[in-house]
């Protein structure tokens, strides 16, 4: 599961990436294609998976089982709870991320389409 989370904390990261250098002021026709490349790429790749993870991993938490817990119970415990938040902030970044690239891809295609039609009347 570790490797699991580790993957998505890099997807988290290449989004973020993704998001700054589709904000970047560049030429129209980079911004273009790069815009069209990245809206390709994002189609396919959404997936709730680590979601339920996080549930089962809520349903299945360590407790303690005695009235009095132990020092490395309440350690373990303590741990378990920082690494489900962690978790949790990853998946709801992911998620806010991919959201936001696509939107932004989005708008973008809505843009070009604007100025070609701008363009035609302008041509009349």
């Amino acid at each position: 599961m570790a490797l699991q989370w580790l993957i998505l904390s890099y997807v988290v990261a290449a989004e973020a990436a993704v998001a700054i250098l589709l904000t970047l002021p560049t030429p129209k026709l980079l911004r273009n294609r790069f815009a069209s490349l990245v809206s390709l790429i994002l189609q396919p790749r959404f997936s709730l998976s680590p979601l339920r993870d996080i549930y089962w991993k809520n349903e299945h938490r360590l407790s303690c089982t005695s009235e009095v817990c132990t020092a490395a119970e309440r350690d373990r415990y303590e741990k378990s709870i920082y690494k489900a938040q962690r978790n949790v902030i990853l998946c709801v970044a992911a998620c806010l991320l991919y959201w936001s690239i696509s939107r932004i891809c989005k708008y973008q295609k809505e843009i070009q389409s604007l100025e070609e039609v701008e363009k035609r009347y302008k041509s009349r």
